[in-house]
């Protein structure tokens, strides 16, 4: 089904002529440098096509002939027409022992190159180039060490004042006539094999089966979404390799350059943890181009742009539709991460736009909650998971989670058990914030939504804010916590360290082995405040919590941990309005 999905995508971009999806036989690529040719063959310079986005140089992006696939010990043997990397192009660098094989084998496919490319004279200058000894020209030119420097250094010529090499059109009627004819094939050990054909498990048409299929770079190690290891036991009824799930040429070409496209695209992938996600409806439509607003960090040039497409989703949930689209359309995500052999699928998820867009709303809704001023109105899935990551850094979000969290989101169904967890294990290892508003948010919507789903006449659901007749102990122990701490800072104007940092785990997890000792203080520090005012409302306020619960628990369970987080939270919040109640 996904594969379907991205072939229908891909035909779906194809068809749009103002799509500039790469079509059969050809793939977007950055090129960072080009050799600059006269038609002669004569070395001019290098040119770096190099742009400075953000913090990185990007070079710029071509329409070049597909890469072919190539591993193993003889992947020098494979390289790509009239453009690939600098060890094809110059044999750099030189200490490299792979670079003077794949040079070698670069020399031999220009002459081997077809009679009917060769009459370009734009393939004939770059042949000339290598007999006029340009090589050693370009090496010695000052540029070639920004080259060296380069991680991924596709090198191409052109000629000067011309376009690159491969985007001429002889280049590019040449591919289109090999892919027509059946001629493009994935390395060299298929070449030497006999071409295999059968029924296409995506289309049902009947072609010539790709044996293996195009990487997909999801991380710095590129992947195969699909594939089978060799001679390792996956091979079944003497198949080996794509020849056990049958997908024909074109449409492994049509699902690989889809799925590249969308994660190449800028509005419809996201990157949280270790998982991307991306994401295309049935038809072009604005919930297509909005969806990661939702859930990424708002821009910082741009703060308001995710705020206002958030009520956007809240005002046409009402329609049953998202602003001018059709509520029924289909639409598509897709969750994928790294492995150590292939990619991953995290998640995929089918609805409507008007299915997805209740349950994003549903989620922003469950993580309502009171705020200080300053702080986000809606709290992207990136910061969520920051905040409950060790030394709040997104390289520390645990494995797994983004895309669990997710799935959770996108299926309407409960938070993982894990985000609370990683919460509550986040909020007693900060000794500085400890419960920080995301935090509280968090857990009020895990929460919630988990009593949604296992219904229990005993829980009350969390409010936005204070709720005094919450009859969770839990809760009413936060709200003690607070106020006690309340009291010590006013008691003590310009403290440094309060119960806090010294008590709030245990009296979390062990609130009869902590409480009766801080209450115990809590008298010294009411005798120091100066009014008896204050005085008045903190015993009415401690009277009034104490009444909600019998006795101080020996422990709390993790949900009752939870809700002490809320409690304390709420309380606090509370002692920060205008209606304190002096």
């Amino acid at each position: 089904m996904i594969l379907q999905a991205l072939k229908e995508y891909y035909d779906r971009k194809a068809a749009d002529p103002e799509s500039d999806i790469a079509p059969e036989g050809f793939e977007k690529k950055e090129i960072p440098f080009i050799i600059v040719i006269c038609e002669d063959g004569e070395f001019l310079g290098i040119e770096d096509t190099r742009e400075k986005i953000g913090s990185k140089l990007i070079g710029k992006t071509f329409l070049l002939p597909k890469s072919v696939g190539r591993s193993g010990s003889k992947s020098y043997e494979t390289t790509f027409l009239l453009w690939d990397h600098i060890g094809y192009i110059l044999g750099l660098p030189v200490e490299d022992p792979k670079s003077e094989k794949q040079h070698n084998t670069w020399i031999n496919s220009l002459k081997k190159l077809p009679e009917e490319l060769k009459e370009d004279f734009g393939v004939r200058a770059v042949i000339q180039f290598y007999q006029k000894d340009g090589v050693s020209k370009a090496r010695s030119c000052k540029e070639i060490q920004e080259c060296l420097k380069a991680p991924q250094c596709n090198m191409t010529f052109r000629l000067a004042g011309d376009i690159p090499v491969p985007c001429r059109e002889k280049v590019r009627e040449y591919v289109r006539s090999t892919v027509k004819a059946g001629e493009i094939t994935e390395d060299k050990e298929e070449n030497q094999a006999v071409e295999k054909r059968g029924v296409c498990l995506i289309t049902g048409e009947r072609g010539a089966i790709a044996r293996t299929h195009s990487r997909t770079p999801i991380d710095k190690d590129t992947k195969s979404l699909v594939g089978f290891q060799k001679n390792s036991g996956y091979d079944s009824y003497g198949k080996e390799q794509g020849y056990n799930a049958p997908i024909i040429k074109s449409s492994e070409f049509a699902y690989t350059t889809a799925l590249n496209t969308l994660l190449k695209s800028n509005c419809q992938r996201m990157l949280i943890g270790d998982a991307s996600t991306v994401f295309w409806s049935e038809r072009k439509s604005s919930f297509e181009s909005d969806f990661s607003f939702f859930f990424k960090e708002p821009e910082k040039d741009d703060p308001e742009s995710g705020v206002q497409k958030v009520k956007a989703l809240f005002n046409s949930v009402n329609t049953g539709a998202y602003l001018e689209d059709d509520g029924n359309l289909k639409f598509y995500i897709l969750g994928l991460s790294p492995n150590s052999a292939r990619i991953s699928v995290r998640f995929w998820q089918i609805g409507t736009i008007s299915e997805f867009a209740v349950r994003i709303r549903q989620h922003f809704e469950d993580f309502n909650i009171i705020k200080p001023p300053k702080e986000p109105e809606y709290y992207s899935v990136w910061r969520t998971l920051v905040n409950i990551a060790v030394q709040d850094k997104s390289e520390n979000i645990p494995p797994n989670l983004a895309g669990d969290f997710m799935r959770s989101i996108l299926s309407g169904t409960p938070y993982p058990s894990t985000l609370l967890q990683a919460a509550i294990r986040r909020i007693n290892a900060d000794t500085e914030y400890r419960v920080k508003p995301v935090r509280a948010a968090l857990i009020k919507a895990y929460l919630n939504r988990y009593y949604r789903f296992y219904p229990n006449q005993k829980h009350k659901e969390v409010n936005m804010e204070l709720d005094i007749t919450q009859p969770s102990i839990g809760y009413q122990l936060g709200r003690l916590f607070a106020t006690l701490e309340k009291i010590q800072e006013e008691a003590n104007p310009g403290i440094n360290a309060t119960i806090r940092e010294r008590y709030y785990g245990a009296a979390c997890a062990t609130p009869v082995a902590v409480f009766t000792n801080i209450l115990r203080l809590k008298n010294h520090h009411l005798a120091k405040l100066e009014s008896k005012g204050r005085v008045v409302y903190f015993e009415k306020l401690l009277g009034e919590i104490i009444s909600n619960f019998k006795e101080f628990p020996a422990h709390l369970d993790l949900h009752e941990q939870g809700r002490f987080a809320i409690g304390y939270y709420h309380q606090r919040q509370a002692f920060f309005t205008k209606n304190e109640g002096n």
